[in-house]
């Protein structure tokens, strides 16, 4: 009997898989080995994220303040002094003495019409008041000598009574033509051209040698001692003004303001635009101004009561809402707030709701804001962290525009 030397191949095959299994043990092991350790460092290195860092500066808190309602409208500068010298006869214009800009007096004769159509009228009703006359002294004499006949009986009463209607006639055909003759010296006498005011001449209307005729206009003079600006404002504020109130104007080419008062306002609106006119009324010393220039009026209305306020730099808009950002939990929070009333001079507007009296928010606008992002206040900024940059503030300075303010004080 022969004993083969052989293994069996189903030992063989057992042995192959073992050997393999332990190969690829080991390969797992060691990449386990490898990679391991670079996870595990990984997750210790990873951090919390960096709070953004606000200074006290660039953080306010809503306070309680009044703010002033100015209403402002415009318009330009009228004369009211203004007077329109005319003709009050026809005739042909001898001499001018006056141009544009030419200042002149009340009463000072400025120019001659001729007049010699009118002088002569003036000699024809004189010479009718002359025959008027004569013809009553013949009516009289012989009224005289009526009266002595009938008292002898030579005439009837009828013809006595006939005589006194003709010396009745003859009286009033005298004051007739004494009238007429008053009225034609009087026309000659307000045909001189003279001012009726004192001010500057401000267009000549005819030339010397042109024909004009009765009122026509020959010069207008304009009195610059006062002004008045003549604006119009809606029907809703009109109901806050009221004549003798302080106005501050600002008339175009100048730097400061002038000191005027609201003379009267229009008592109804006007039919296209629902405006209703304010006049205001300024001293010109010195005649600075001219009518014509463009002028803006501001009447400041003082607030009587204290608002919830905030500095203008903290409001935000987007999609037509105004925002504020807060910090609250140490995280930046988006609250839409309805705003209210604004002074531009102090930089502070109202917030009428959305926001509480002791909320913490960011006084000045800043980029790449998120909501939900770790936030917190510091008495400095660290070099390594910091804000994002604030759109409101100028190159060099710190981005805040106005300080922290104290809390809304509650009643």
């Amino acid at each position: 009997m022969q004993i083969s030397s052989e293994t069996p191949a189903p030992a063989h095959k057992a042995k192959r898989r073992i050997w393999i299994g332990t190969v690829v043990a080991i390969a797992i092991a060691a990449v386990a080995a490898a990679v391991l350790p670079k996870v595990l460092r990984g997750d210790k290195d990873k951090k919390d994220p960096v709070p953004l860092e606000f200074i006290a500066a660039e953080v306010a808190r809503p306070v309680a303040a009044r703010l002033p309602l100015t209403l402002e409208f415009s318009g330009p500068l009228v004369a009211p002094r203004t007077a329109v010298v005319r003709a009050k006869a026809a005739g042909t214009l001898l001499s001018l003495s006056v141009a544009e800009g030419s200042r002149v007096k009340a009463g000072q004769v400025i120019g001659v019409i001729d007049l010699a159509e009118m002088e002569s009228r003036v000699a024809d009703r004189a010479a009718l008041v002359e025959s008027a006359q004569a013809a009553l002294v013949e009516a009289e004499r012989q009224n005289t000598a009526n009266v002595g006949l009938a008292a002898q009986n030579f005439i009837s009463p009828t013809a006595l009574q006939t005589s006194q209607a003709r010396l009745d006639a003859a009286r009033a055909q005298l004051k007739s033509a004494q009238a007429q003759l008053a009225s034609m010296r009087v026309g000659v006498r307000d045909a001189t051209l003279s001012v009726p005011i004192s001010g500057i001449v401000g267009k000549r209307h005819v030339v010397p040698g042109e024909k004009v005729s009765a009122e026509q206009q020959i010069v207008t003079v304009v009195d610059l001692s006062s002004l008045e600006l003549a604006g119009s404002v809606g029907t809703h504020e009109v109901s806050m003004l009221e004549p003798g109130q302080v106005a501050a104007i600002r008339i175009e080419g100048q730097d400061s303001d002038v000191v005027g008062r609201i003379d009267r306002i229009a008592p109804a609106a006007e039919a296209g635009t629902r405006a209703i006119g304010v006049v205001v009324a300024l001293e010109n010393k010195g005649e600075r101004f001219r009518a014509g220039q463009y002028a803006r009026a501001r009447v400041e209305l003082a607030d009587p009561a204290e608002r919830m306020t905030v500095p203008s730099g903290a409001i935000g808009q987007a999609s037509g809402q105004d925002f504020v950002w807060a910090i609250e939990k140490g995280a930046l929070v988006r609250r839409i707030v309805v705003t209210g009333r604004r002074d531009v001079a102090t930089g502070r507007v109202e917030v009428v709701k959305g926001l509480a009296a002791d909320a913490q928010i960011l006084a000045v606008r800043f980029d790449n804001l998120k909501e939900g992002a770790p936030a917190k206040v510091v008495a400095q900024r660290s070099s390594a962290n910091g804000a994002p940059g604030a759109s409101s503030a100028p190159a060099g300075s710190s981005p805040s525009a106005s300080a922290s303010a104290a809390p809304v004080a509650r009643s």
